[in-house]
């Protein structure tokens, strides 16, 4: 066990990372940091830290990060970090196939932290769901779902107990793959932190001693590497499959000890099962990204429709679709399903289930002012409404779709896709009726035609939720939230998230006077201005107003002329700039070219066209991130402006041949943060714009890798980033059932993370069509 060039310890099968990453500020503990073991390629284990709870959930303490030293010679890395009232180094270093983990203080712990703080290191449950384990050779099966004891604590809090303590702890020692044997003179306790947060892992934990300095906790830690192992090919590609008349490569991914082979073959798969053998061609080299080799087997000369595996040496790629017919209806899981079932304050039916009842009809309670709230909300020093803080505001219970799995209003997310919707209505003509909408009875039913297109239906419910904020205070919102976390970690049906009787400080806690009551569960609305959220919301009413024009006349009237009093409005004034988190609206250029764009098209008039051409040289700057947001405005723009942007799409084209040199996928992969899909869902509808602007300038293969990608063929897996729809999907994902360890259909999650210092993983958040 040795440092690489990387700085973190590697040897056949094992890679053991030392604070290489830091936890996310916005959710302190987010599985990320401190002492990190990928075992056999998975990342397995995280957070081998000091902590000041059993097993720490999302707002937890966390420490702050000094420093790092990294002695390559003596193979010791050492990291200092402290709390508000003591700081420590952790130390690892070999031991032969092992490594000493060490934590030293140089004072004593504070008499407060006594008992409450230790070293902690996390195990990924579902990397040992079937699998056993050893305290001193006493055996025990690692829980699949959480069922180990609770205790209150001194302050009244649940706390798990522990499963098993002693002083060698042995995970999975019938799996070469698997076990990892730990070893200490501190005791060690094993914790299930799923008792207490559906997103816990396994907990190893050992108390600081009191009154101790200096070397006051050591692990031995001995993790199995089979030898001579290599990770297995990654044959990835598109899970829905390839038109006959596209571009069709697989991108092959390899260990980076694996032997490079030259060649792969196409086999098709007929009616009886026998494969054969209908193209082979050369594996190009494309070289290293991030710790994997990669090269691209490129069969795009066969079109016959068919079913086919692609074969790498001794391994066979899962089965790939090549016919006319493959994108027919992969947009049906999420207009049927997720955005119907996201759909706040109604009741959500599927045949015999209900996914949620009609939820949150209580919204909502005013903000208070000069208050920031844990999920990137804030309020500023006044309400900006006629409301005092804490006072009902009316009308705000309708509309709107739930955040990811957290039940929040965002209203950036939701002009955002309802924007998405309309732009796929007028380009498209979507008609489909699969889901029932009553707005008057609060009630979907999905699975259940009623006459009316869905994707209007879905319109009209974002925009029914945006107008409301308009006509309750004047303005664009940041939105609507729980005030606390014990409302926010809720899970499951959102009906039960509050008594949905609104607030009366008047009435006792348990008093009911319909409709109130004396229960402070309301979601709070957080109502500071935003010039910028105003443009976006908007934004979002003029496209609606185009949209719903015919299918409901006067509610797309009041949209388009509270749109084009919120221009009027912020035209003729200094912008009201209150960013927070990513809640209070984009980047003034972006939201009030949105503005711009959408109610130019709504209206015709110039003075929309002349502010876009104003804006041109600041757009022109930021081509990539704002085109998808100008294109739609071209058909109303002369023809001088369009050659400006013409030329300017020629430049974009020659900007975007460095991808290629980037990565083996050709889109723009981010790191960090939220993982990269976001940017590339973009990155594939500004190419589609594009393509559909100026298709002598434009290669439309640019908005197929972006689909591929998102469908299958990206770093680490060839899994669909979309649930339910393709071959091999995403099937656990971070909604609002992800208690069940399953997903809602049609969700796309966030991607690829790049962890440092070369690991890709996936994140599983699911998010709207353009949500967070």
């Amino acid at each position: 066990m040795e440092l690489n060039d990387s700085a973190y310890y590697e040897m056949p099968g094992v890679n053991v990372l030392m604070f290489t990453n830091w936890y996310n500020e916005n959710f302190s503990d987010s599985k990320m940091s401190g002492i990190e073991i990928i075992h056999h390629g998975k990342r397995t284990v995280t957070n081998g830290d000091v902590r000041l709870n059993r097993t720490p959930e999302q707002w937890d303490p966390i420490p702050k990060f000094n420093r790092k030293e990294v002695d390559l010679v003596n193979n010791i890395v050492k990291a200092w970090l402290e709390y508000p009232d003591f700081g420590y180094m952790i130390q690892t270093e070999p031991s032969g196939d092992d490594i000493i983990i060490s934590v030293h203080l140089d004072k004593p712990l504070p008499e407060y932290l006594e008992g409450k703080a230790g070293f902690n290191l996390e195990f990924l449950p579902s990397a040992y769901f079937e699998k056993t384990y050893l305290m001193d050779g006493t055996p025990g099966i690692i829980p699949h779902y959480p069922s180990g004891p609770t205790i209150k604590n001194d302050l009244g809090q649940i706390e798990p107990e522990a499963l098993a303590t002693g002083h060698k702890m042995v995970f999975a020692p019938e799996d070469d793959f698997r076990r990892i044997a730990i070893e200490s003179e501190n005791e060690l306790m094993f914790f299930d932190g799923r008792n207490k947060a559906q997103n816990g892992w396994l907990v190893l934990r050992s108390i600081i001693p009191s009154g101790k300095t200096g070397r006051v906790i050591e692990w031995k830690m001995d993790v199995s590497g089979v030898e001579n192992w290599m990770r297995d090919p990654v044959i990835s590609f598109s899970q829905v499959g390839y038109h006959p008349s596209q571009q069709k490569k697989a991108v092959i991914e390899l260990d980076k000890n694996a032997d490079f082979l030259t060649e792969a073959s196409l086999y098709k798969i007929d009616e009886n099962g026998r494969k054969t053998s209908v193209y082979n061609g050369e594996v190009a080299r494309w070289g290293f990204y991030q710790r994997y080799k990669y090269g691209t087997f490129d069969f795009s000369e066969v079109k016959e429709p068919g079913i086919y595996t692609v074969r790498y040496g001794e391994w066979e790629s899962r089965p790939l679709r090549i016919g006319e017919n493959v994108y027919d209806n992969i947009w049906h899981p999420t207009l049927d399903v997720f955005i119907p079932v996201q759909m706040d304050h109604v009741l959500v039916n599927e045949a015999y289930r209900v996914w949620h009842g009609a939820s949150h009809l209580d919204d909502a309670l005013q903000a208070p002012v000069n208050h920031e709230h844990f999920d990137l909300y804030a309020q500023g020093p006044t309400t900006n409404t006629q409301y005092q803080p804490g006072e009902h505001i009316p009308g705000l219970n309708v509309g709107g779709w739930y955040d990811a799995g957290d039940y929040d209003i965002r209203t950036q997310s939701q002009y955002y896709t309802v924007l998405h919707l309309v732009s796929a209505w007028e380009d498209f003509q979507i008609y489909r009726d699969e889901t029932l909408v009553e707005q008057e009875n609060r009630y979907v039913d999905l699975h259940h035609s009623d006459g009316k297109n869905d994707i209007l239906q879905q319109i009209e419910h974002g925009a029914i939720g945006l107008l409301a904020q308009h006509r309750a205070v004047g303005h664009a919102i940041p939105g609507i939230i729980v005030s606390d976390l014990s409302q926010y970690t809720h899970l499951g049906d959102g009906l039960t998230m509050t008594d949905n009787l609104i607030f009366n400080p008047a009435l006792d806690s348990m008093e009911l006077d319909y409709p109130y009551s004396g229960t402070f569960d309301d979601r709070w609305a957080f109502t500071s201005k935003s010039t910028p959220l105003n443009y976006g919301s908007a934004a979002a009413l003029a496209a609606s107003s185009r949209a719903l024009k015919t299918y409901n006349p006067e509610f797309a009237q009041e949209c388009l002329e509270t749109a084009i009093g919120v221009w009027n409005l912020e035209q003729s004034k200094e912008p009201d700039i209150f960013y927070v988190g990513n809640t209070t609206g984009g980047p003034m250029i972006l939201e009030e070219l949105r503005a711009a764009t959408q109610l130019l098209i709504a209206t015709g008039n110039d003075k929309y066209a002349q502010r876009i051409e104003e804006l041109w040289p600041e757009v022109s700057k930021g081509f990539a991130f704002l085109a998808s947001t100008l294109l739609p405005a071209l058909d109303y723009m002369d023809d001088a402006f369009v050659a400006k942007v013409r030329q300017r799409t020629e430049t974009y084209v020659k900007e975007l041949q460095v991808l290629q040199q980037q990565n083996p996928f050709g889109v723009p992969i981010t790191e960090g943060g939220w993982a990269g899909n976001g940017t590339i869902v973009g990155f594939g509808i500004t190419n589609y714009m594009l393509y559909k602007a100026f298709p002598d300038v434009m290669d439309r293969e640019y908005v197929f890798k972006a689909l591929n990608y998102i469908l299958g063929c990206h770093p680490d897996s060839d899994i669909s980033f979309v649930s339910g729809v393709g071959l091999h999907t995403k099937k656990v994902a971070y909604g609002m059932n992800r208690a069940d360890f399953s997903y809602i259909p049609g969700g796309i999650v966030p991607g690829v993370l790049i962890l440092d210092p070369d690991f890709p993983k996936q994140r599983r958040l699911a998010i709207l069509v353009g949500g967070e």
